[in-house]
């Protein structure tokens, strides 16, 4: 997720980062609030996010040296939070910048590598290159940590990995972490698979299902409370919550693209189900106008109702089968949830479909899914309900653990 360079230089605080899609680069284009061909859904009653709650944590930054885990959703309105933070004389000396960079506009897994933010002067460290945990040396110049970054609800989302290392690299020092709460805009999703102790990776860090329902701020809460950091070290943690009026069923518009790949909000919605085509040779349309909400692959029948066929762009300059006609399925008005839960269908369907089942499943796989499991099942011909009743288990004890840690009500 980032580096800093000169091309990171914006003209404007409003300015947003570079997607694959259609929009030029830097160009504003908020999500998409419901897929084409539906009627538009009332407007969601507005949310005030942690970062905009600046009474409640101004006071414990006075005095002290501040590093900011951010990117481009770290914002309080419009402006960016390490501006809004200086403009109030806030000691800013590091920014900690996770995959696809610190404004948001470098490529899925691009190494993102050390600067200087031109506009506020502050020194940029990587946090998704040579190292993935903040070492004691980029961590000399800073007091306190404040981690304010838009996440979307599933374990392979890098971004609460990054959280998890940022607390255990502060537990070793004694450094707090102020977590600034963000929406969970698939809050009301718990589903998939537990990731195994065997699969742990860096798309797969703490033992979560595919869609977890915690926004960051709780998730935090429960990674230091089930003592999930290295040694059991607990980190000094407070977080600032959303304010009161919040549920985990409160529809939530992304007002910033959260990564280059997610577009529309209907395509963060779909994203906790169609990830997992990432770890097959299916693409989830990396190089198209549209990501995560089309897949297709040459090895699907040519009979599919849709192709598209990938191409470089700014979020994927080397998209998956770039250059290849791939059939099969445009999601865009397709709904983001079966029976409450994960749609599980189009992956059965793909794989039974495939003319190259040998080459269907990547290495990949498992560490999206988390287990050795599902793979085994779809080639077995496992029932969407079998598979579903083998996860039971493990999410009945997850939603379990989940209530301790919850700041908002379900509904």
């Amino acid at each position: 997720m980032l580096g800093f360079s000169a091309k990171f230089l914006l003209t404007s605080l409003l300015a947003l980062p570079a997607c694959a899609t259609s929009a030029p680069a830097g160009q504003a284009s908020a999500p998409q609030t419901t897929p084409p061909g539906t009627a538009p859904a009332a407007p969601a009653p507005a949310v005030t996010v942690g970062a905009q709650r600046l009474d409640k944590y101004l006071p414990l930054l006075k005095g002290k040296r501040v590093g900011l885990v951010i990117n481009q959703t770290s914002r309080v309105g419009n402006a960016f939070l390490v501006d809004t933070l200086k403009a109030r004389g806030v000691n800013v000396t590091a920014i900690f910048a996770p995959e696809h960079g610190f404004r948001g506009e470098e490529a899925d897994g691009a190494t993102i590598k050390d600067g200087r933010d031109a506009r506020s002067g502050v020194a940029v460290r990587s946090v998704y290159g040579k190292t993935k945990k903040p070492t004691p040396e980029m961590l000399a110049d800073v007091d306190v940590l404040v981690f304010d970054i838009q996440d979307v609800g599933a374990r392979f989302y890098t971004f609460i990995s990054t959280l998890h290392y940022v607390m255990e690299a502060a537990a070793e020092l004694k450094k707090p972490v102020i977590v600034l709460d963000r929406p969970n805009p698939n809050g009301d999703l718990v589903d998939g698979p537990m990731r195994e102790a065997a699969h742990q990776s860096f798309v797969g860090l703490d033992p979560l299902p595919i869609a977890h329902g915690l926004t960051v701020g709780e998730l935090a809460q429960m990674i230091n409370g089930e003592k999930w950091l290295a040694g059991g070290l607990r980190c000094q943690l407070t977080v600032i919550p959303l304010a009161s009026g919040y549920t985990h069923a409160t529809a939530y518009h992304l007002p910033v693209r959260p990564s280059p790949n997610l577009p529309t909000d209907h395509a963060v919605r779909l994203y906790p189900s169609i990830c997992l085509f990432e770890g097959t040779n299916v693409s989830v349309g990396r190089g198209t106008a549209t990501p995560f909400e089309v897949i297709g692959s040459p090895s699907q029948p040519a009979s599919r109702p849709y192709s598209f066929t990938p191409a470089p762009n700014p979020g994927s300059p080397t998209p998956p089968m770039k250059g290849q006609l791939c059939y099969g399925l445009n999601l865009a008005s397709a709904p983001a949830r079966e029976n409450g839960g994960l749609v599980l269908k189009y992956l059965l369907d793909f794989y039974q479909q495939s003319t190259d089942k040998a080459h269907f499943f990547g290495k990949y796989f498992e560490e999206l899914s988390g287990t050795t499991a599902l793979r085994e099942q779809i080639i077995a011909g496992k029932s969407e309900a079998d598979i579903r009743a083998s996860w039971k288990p493990g999410l009945d004890r997850f939603r379990t653990l989940r209530k301790k840690y919850l700041l908002y009500p379900e509904r």
